[in-house]
């Protein structure tokens, strides 16, 4: 292990297997939902389990970022094990999470923590801060760890698709009129990442079609297949993931392909059926 640890947050969604071994922390959000109040990332329930309730209520369920204590308990037992610290975390524009981080930040000696905006959310966050660990890993310096990961940010591309534009539109995600409009002419967006916010990439008529668009779009910009990575996140749909996995595999033949869960906190405002594809090329 190298003296630089990486802490990330569970909007990152990234899978506990993948980073094994690293140096990586991972510090939850929570949801407030049914007068209870759940932590992110399986910790006080399945995903599986907390999207049942869901799917049964008309409620909004509403997330909640760390507190500052809660970065500063992390980055004391992280800087008492004379670590320094790269804290990678989901947009600024989409949480206040990045703001607890900065604030716990300068309760420490300066130049020992350094927090990152990662100006995404899910995986394309989650990728970055594996990327980093696996730097820290090897010993590299944490200057060049933050210019590195700078520069990979950009080569990440990112689609959501959601079955229903009602938790968007609920959570304040997308304009209400379009997605009013959008539901009644049953147009499906694509949805993506752009100066740290969702955006429209394209729409699709009907969810079968959207699926083939987002194939055709990913293909549009993989320049060489052997070299990338895709992720496949869904909210409660396992199928519709399945035919992703496997129209990937036989379009692309990808260098790896990982299976994710959508966490409650992502997921909640992406709605259940809800898609996300994460992909690069390295």
């Amino acid at each position: 292990m190298g003296n630089i640890a990486i802490v990330t947050d569970s909007t990152s969604d990234l899978p506990g297997n993948i980073y094994e071994g690293y140096d990586l922390s991972v510090v939850p959000l929570s949801v407030v939902f049914g007068g209870k109040t759940y932590l992110d990332d399986g910790i006080d329930i399945k995903e599986d389990d907390f999207y049942k309730m869901m799917e049964a209520s008309v409620e909004m369920p509403k997330a909640a970022q760390p507190t500052p204590g809660d970065f500063i308990n992390i980055y004391s037992k992280l800087t008492q094990q004379g670590k320094e610290i790269i804290s990678i975390h989901i947009s600024r524009k989409l949480s206040g999470t990045l703001n607890y981080a900065e604030l716990a930040a300068r309760q420490f000696e300066k130049g020992k923590i350094e927090v990152m905006d990662s100006e995404v959310v899910h995986m394309s966050c989650g990728f970055m801060a594996l990327k980093a660990a696996k730097m820290a890993a090897e010993g590299n310096k944490k200057e060049d760890i933050i210019k590195e990961l700078s520069s990979f940010r950009n080569k990440i591309n990112a689609f959501f698709v959601p079955k229903s534009l009602d938790n968007l539109i609920k959570g304040g995600r997308i304009n209400k009129i379009k997605g009013k409009l959008a539901t009644l002419l049953e147009v499906k967006p694509i949805l993506t990442l752009k100066d740290g916010e969702v955006a429209l990439y394209k729409n699709a008529r009907k969810w079968e079609l959207v699926k083939k668009e987002l194939l055709n779009s990913m293909e549009s910009i993989i320049k060489d297949s052997k070299k990338l990575t895709v992720s496949i996140g869904d909210v409660a749909n396992s199928e519709d993931a399945d035919d992703m996995e496997k129209n990937i595999k036989e379009r692309f033949n990808p260098f790896q392909i990982i299976r994710v869960k959508i966490g409650i906190v992502v997921g909640s405002h992406l709605g259940i059926g809800g898609l996300g594809i994460t992909f690069f090329e390295e």
